[in-house]
């Protein structure tokens, strides 16, 4: 891992606890009113009569107490122990994906294919440990940002311009896992009718999106992923909010988050759609060489044994490679890269027929990110060729009487422009 970091090389075989209080609830009390007209709350809008109940949003929120912080700190040590990210052997190129996601989550993810068995589900889950805390808006379940509207929900939205001062606390930034079972209205969101047959009260229960927004949203084995949920996921990844339509009522929240998918080719192909909307593609093999064969036994077997003597033998690593996340996420804005090598990523994209602009502008903020991570700033053309196969080696059309990897095709293109 750290020869990696260290140096830049081009494989032409490449391979919380969190602190928040608990959800708040969007509440839509009944009361009698004398409105005429139509009223509107946030994006929530009803007509008001006279005499006749006339549904104002309200919102509850529960605060932040010691108690729950100190039951959720209980339950992080209590969870299963997670494989550290240092640990894993080989498989470079997924690594270095899934860290310069990390570093700026707005390169839109990746995608890992590969052979079954090879670590990927084990890779993006040890992500979790490395993860940097962000600021978030105590008692929002939409991990609002304080200071980023883009970032914000309608609710804060409307508390910051009332002049209202907002309680900030820390948190790590969140891995869900989305399950090929999920319901639509577990991932989306759904209104508890029953609360307003019973309480006169409809209540809006946030899901999966809203929990994901500034996090990430993990799919295992994506190419499985029903088609409904694959439409979800797409319209809030074009948009980055999420509107939920139900009896009438339209909520939208912000879900902005990484996606991370991974499945086995063999299984099936991925919807264009869906693998445009990531931002990288990694590829994993299986290990060939014995060695290192016998070395991934090993560990894992060390692991299963003693989890917890495991991960502490990693602890030194570990945080010096979230120390290293931590100054790259810092040093971001301040990275430059020369208006030639932006010509020349533009060139490689028109001369291998890239469908639209989304592998220009990915090339150039993983390209970012890597001179980030390796504590420079300026983009050099060998931080490019890092990158550049990966970007976009899954928007190329696919010519089915091509033996050669893609991959390779843009290595090569990208030798023919840059030299």
């Amino acid at each position: 891992m750290a020869s990696m970091l260290g140096t830049s090389s081009i494989a032409l075989f490449p391979s919380r606890s969190r602190c928040q209080s608990s959800p708040s609830v969007h509440a839509l009390s009944l009361t009698t009113g004398q409105v005429f007209g139509r009223k509107f709350y946030g994006r929530i809008g009803f007509h008001g009569i006279k005499g006749r109940p006339q549904f104002s949003v309200a919102s509850v929120a529960t605060e932040v107490n010691s108690v729950e912080q100190a039951q959720k700190i209980a339950s992080k040590e209590s969870q299963r122990p997670v494989y550290p990210f240092s640990a894993i052997v080989g498989q470079d190129e997924m690594k270095l994906c899934l860290l310069l996601n990390v570093i700026d989550p707005k390169i839109g993810g990746v995608m890992i294919m590969g052979d079954r068995g090879t670590g990927k589900s084990t890779t993006v889950r040890s992500l979790v440990d490395l993860l940097p805390e962000i600021k978030v808006v105590a008692g929002d379940p939409y991990n609002s940002d304080p200071q980023d509207p883009e970032f914000m929900g309608i609710e804060v939205r409307e508390r910051v311009l009332k002049g209202e001062q907002l309680e900030v606390v820390y948190t790590k930034i969140n891995m869900v896992d989305l399950p090929l079972g999920a319901t639509e209205d577990r991932v989306c969101g759904t209104i508890d009718i029953e609360k307003a047959l019973t309480e006169g009260v409809k209540a809006f229960e946030p899901g999966l999106l809203a929990k994901a927004n500034r996090g990430i949203l993990y799919v295992d084995e994506v190419n499985l992923l029903d088609d409904h949920l694959v439409d979800v996921l797409l319209d809030s990844a074009a948009s980055g909010w999420n509107t939920v339509e139900r009896e009438g009522i339209s909520i939208s929240h912000p879900a902005r988050f990484i996606l991370i998918g991974s499945g086995n080719p063999e299984e099936g192909e991925l919807r264009p759609q869906l693998l445009d909307r990531f931002g990288m593609h990694a590829q994993v093999g299986t290990v060939r060489d014995a060695e290192l064969r016998v070395k991934i036994v090993e560990e894992r077997a060390r692991f299963d044994k003693n989890p917890k003597e495991f991960r502490d033998s990693y602890k030194a690593e570990q945080d010096k490679l979230q120390q290293q996340i931590a100054s790259a996420r810092s040093a971001l804005p301040s990275v430059q890269i020369d208006q030639d090598l932006k010509v020349k990523i533009s060139k490689v994209c028109a001369d291998l027929n890239v469908d639209g602009l989304r592998g220009d502008i990915v090339t150039n903020r993983a390209a970012k990110a890597l001179a980030a991570l390796k504590g420079r700033d300026k983009v050099s053309a060998e931080d490019i060729a890092t990158v550049i196969p990966n970007c976009l080696r899954h928007r190329l059309r696919k010519d089915p009487l091509e033996s050669i990897d893609s991959g390779l095709l843009v290595i090569e293109k990208f030798y023919e422009v840059f030299s």
